[in-house]
């Protein structure tokens, strides 16, 4: 209730400013507006301008990098994903194995290089991703109302939310398709027979169980209870 709109207004009076420096058309051609809007009004402090994006840059990774390996880690422990993520360090208690994952895949999105279609292409799997929960609590909501529900919130803000994905989900599809588009949608769906086929049925191969031995006496990691 405080830090949603105080992010949402600070956005507001942050594009407010630069409307008020900038015309329109130097906004839309400018690949950094922050540095013009810096060189303009900040005059010879205009370098605190990338220092603050560097800052904020590092700390949305780093709390992004903690957060999403958790993300791996809880979805190992309900058998999600392989059993190898759900294994924590048996020195610094720490989910090795899903913060390596995330850091393997982090390496392979960057290897193309090519910064703004990474950056529309991860909206755009952020978004459906997004959009997918909001439908999913709105359907338990409504499938199991008279449960108690221990994720507590007005419904009409995951119904907001969902327009809002669809929207930007949508929005860069029709007003510029890209096959990678389509690329990122069968990479999510993708997931599905491998879900079925190794989680859902308990497809155990026995080089997986070998390899998840082997980087478990690498990695020095053990299995966790539900209770720790």
């Amino acid at each position: 209730m405080t830090a949603v709109p105080l992010v949402t207004i600070l956005y507001v009076l942050v594009n407010i400013s630069y409307l008020l420096v900038m015309s329109p058309s130097e906004i839309l051609s400018s690949d950094a507006i922050a540095v013009i809007w810096g060189d303009r009004v900040l005059g010879s402090w205009a370098w605190l301008v990338p220092l603050a994006v560097a800052l904020s840059t590092f700390g949305t990774v780093n709390g992004g990098f903690f957060s999403g390996s958790r993300v791996c880690y809880a979805a190992a422990r309900e058998g999600h994903m392989p059993q190898l993520m759900s294994m924590i360090h048996v020195n610094r208690l720490t989910p090795a194995p899903a913060q390596i994952f995330t850091t393997a895949v982090a390496l392979l999105l960057v290897i193309p290089g090519n910064f703004s279609t990474f950056v529309n292409l991860l909206s755009f799997l952020s978004w459906l991703t997004y959009g997918t929960t909001f439908a999913c609590l709105l359907y338990l909501r409504i499938k199991t109302k008279n449960l108690p529900h221990t994720y507590k919130v007005p419904t009409f803000i995951p119904a907001i939310m969902l327009l809002v994905s669809l929207y930007l989900v949508l929005a860069p599809i029709i007003d510029h398709p890209q096959i990678e588009f389509l690329y990122i949608f069968l990479f999510v769906l993708s997931g599905f027979p491998v879900y079925f086929l190794l989680f859902h049925f308990q497809c155990q191969f026995k080089c997986i169980q070998t390899a998840t031995m082997h980087l478990q006496l690498l990695l020095e990691v053990a299995p966790t209870t539900k209770d720790h």
